[in-house]
This record gives structure tokens, sequence and C-alpha cells, in this order.
């Protein structure tokens, strides 16, 4: 029998991002990863993934993730593990990880997850994530609920290595009836509806309202607005490339120079510059008080980042210095 609709759409996906310049820019692929946590999505994307990649010669490695936060994890990921092999990866893994607790459970979960795929990926292979156009909405959402600004509401990329999500103009349903027609058994995991987790809040209650309020077509209006802002945030990335490239002396930054620029470039040039400089983290507001000694300067004094810097404007020129602590006055 020919493969029904949902099958076809996630080859699709998969065959069409594979084959993409952007996922292997120096050679053709030899091997890709599939990160898999046994449930609907990543199970379609490993059938999916096997299923192209075996008209392609390329190897397919299984990655299983066992992040051991739940009763029975391991038994979770030893069933993924089966089922990728019989879907006929070349290479099935299972990773244990442990998570730390900084940033939160998701968040430590989430680079734990990421650190031990990039780890356990074959050298120069790309790792296919599971992500749907469902999960980009949510992610546009949060962005939003966080006003965490356009980089943030541009939501997940499809390509960037060594991260490939072929599925983002997939739908979570499409996967779900891709298992079915496939035979697989996906795993539901109790975290999907804990209310106790935005993301799942969001899925089952926010969405939904906004789905039956605006009359349907909210997800995929979402995705579409996290690729038009994703186009536009590239187009000032590069323009403040560009700018960086002639304010910039050695560690300084000629704020003179570039406050000529409109805020938006000034942001970026100066963000990119304070990573650079070792400022581990950014926000919103270290970085608007940081362009206000460039493009509102009245002679302000310097102004403290995290990690111990400070940013000091002196002579027209902006530098990041370590803070200096003073004695306590007795």
């Amino acid at each position: 029998m020919p493969p029904t609709a949902a099958v076809t759409a996630t080859r699709a996906a998969v065959r069409r991002l594979l084959g993409s310049a952007e996922a292997s820019p120096s050679a053709p692929l030899g091997a890709v990863a599939v990160a898999c946590s046994g449930g609907a999505d990543s199970l379609a994307l490993a059938a999916a993934t096997t299923h192209v990649a075996r008209r392609r010669d390329i190897a397919v490695h299984g990655l299983v993730v066992d992040h051991g936060l739940q009763e029975g994890s391991a038994d979770v990921a030893s069933r993924a593990a089966e089922q990728l092999e019989e879907l006929g990866c070349d290479v099935v893994r299972v990773l244990p990880v442990e998570i730390g607790r900084e940033g939160g459970p998701e968040a430590a979960a989430r680079r734990a997850r990421y650190a031990a795929l990039d780890a356990a990926r074959p050298a120069g292979a790309p790792v296919l994530l599971g992500h749907t156009r469902d999960d980009q909405a949510e992610t546009v959402l949060l962005g939003l609920g966080r006003g965490s600004g356009a980089r943030s509401i541009a939501g997940m990329r499809p390509v960037d290595l060594p991260w490939l999500r072929p599925f983002l103009d997939v739908t979570r349903d499409t996967t779900l009836a891709a298992c079915e027609a496939l035979g697989l058994r996906p795993w539901q995991d109790p975290h999907n509806s804990d209310a106790k987790f935005t993301r799942v809040r969001l899925r089952a209650e926010v969405l939904p309202l906004l789905e039956e309020v605006l009359q349907g077509g909210v997800a995929s209006a979402l995705a579409r607005t996290a690729v038009q802002l994703r186009e536009d945030a590239d187009a000032l990335d590069e323009v403040a490339a560009d700018v960086r490239k002639r304010v910039e002396d050695g560690d300084a930054l000629d704020a003179a120079a570039l406050s000529a620029g409109p805020p938006a470039v000034r942001r970026r040039v100066l963000r990119g510059w304070l990573l650079d400089q070792g400022v581990r983290e950014v926000s919103d507001a270290h970085l608007r008080a940081a362009d206000a000694l460039v493009g509102h300067w009245k002679g302000q004094g310097p102004h403290a980042l995290p990690g111990g810097f400070v940013l000091r404007r002196t002579h027209g020129t902006l530098r990041v210095e370590v803070a200096v602590k003073q004695p306590p006055d007795y």
C-alpha cells in the first residue's frame, strides 16, 4: 500500500531539509543523528529519517537521552531504543544524563540533553530534532509573554548547526497520524499534561482559546510570524556585523561612531561585543543601559554588568572592565 498522507508529509519534510545547502554546507552528509524521546514527534522523525537516509546512503544514529527525572525512565528509554532498532537505525545509543539546578528544571534538562546529543553525534554530523509547528507556536507565545525581543519571537531555526528541525512546518497531529500508520508505539510523557509547566498550559489552555477566538489558524500564523521576524533579524544582524567592523578597535568600541546608527543596530553591536568580552548574560535592561552610554551620552558613570564587570565610557571609547570591589568602610 502507498504511504498515508501523514507519512508522506514527514518524509518530504526530512528529504527537503537534508537536501538543502544549509544542512550540509561543506560536504555531502555521510551520517546524521536523530534525537528520540520515544514520543510521537521524535518517533515519526526517526521513521522518516531512516527512510530517506536509506536511499541516500546516509548512516543514521538514533540517540535516546534518559534524563532520569521520572520513575521508570530507563525502561522508557529502552523501549524507544528498541523501536529505533526496528526502524533500521545503524547505531542506537541510550545517553543517561545528570540534571543540574541552574535556571530551573526545564532549562537544566534542556542543557544536559543538548550537551549529551552534541557529544554523542558522529563527527561533523547534524542532529535532527522533532520540534513541530505546534512547538514553534508555543515558543513564539513564550517569547511574546516574556518580552524577550524579536530574536526570541523569531522562534527556532530549521537549521542551526549542528541542530536540524525538519518538522517546523509539520503539525503534531501529523506526527501522531504517521506513527499510527507505521505501527509505532509512542510514549505519552506525563510531563506533557502537567499544568505546573508553562508550555503545557500554553498547549492545553492558551492556544485552544486563541484558536477559538480567532477562528483557527493561530499556530500557522505564529509560525509564519517567526519566519518573517527571523528574516528581519538576520538582515539587521548583517548590518550590525558591518557596523561593528568599523567601530571596533581591539577590545574597545568607538562610541561616538557607533552613536550614528539606529538603536536596533547599536544594540545588536553591543550585545555581540559584550558577549565576546566575557559578559555571560546580557538582559534587555543591561543592553539598554549600555546603549545609553552610546546614544544618550550625558557624562554618566560606568554601568555594572553581570559577572563582576562594568562598562565604562571614557574619551568617546567603550571598554569592559573588571569591577573593583571597594574595601569596607569601618
